[in-house]
């Protein structure tokens, strides 16, 4: 079957789904995920159906300030750099178009500024 573009809901509920799922087991991040989110994985992955849905499909379902949450997550560019990885890789599996490209942009967006404002919250003294 071929790869189809990013076109509903349905398709936002996969790419989430299954993304978190890899989050989930991954080494690296997931321990940070689960520890973050125990007990509050649906709540998490609905916020995260309306965030996608919002940035790619312009139905505008979201409301709020993505970033706070993460503000005081001991995270590094080591962490985005996987994030990264694994929502590429999901992605590029699921997917194939327009709206696949502006997701992976969108996400590196957001992990190369979420990224930058923790530094930033971290060391103030540096800027």
């Amino acid at each position: 079957m071929a790869l189809q573009d990013i076109s509903n809901l349905d398709d936002i509920k996969l790419l989430v789904n299954n993304f978190y799922d890899k989050v989930q087991k991954d080494d690296l991040i997931g321990p940070i995920f689960n520890e973050k989110m125990l007990g509050r994985w649906p709540e998490h992955l609905e916020k995260m159906y309306r965030f996608w849905q919002t940035l790619l499909l312009e139905e505008h379902t979201y409301s709020g300030s993505p970033f706070p949450p993460h503000k005081h997550l001991p995270v590094n560019q080591l962490h985005f750099d996987r994030w990264m990885e694994i929502f590429i890789t999901v992605v590029d599996g699921l997917f194939v178009g327009k709206l696949a490209e502006e997701a992976k942009v969108r996400a590196a967006n957001m992990a190369y500024m979420f990224n930058y404002k923790i530094e930033y919250f971290r060391n103030p003294e540096n800027h």
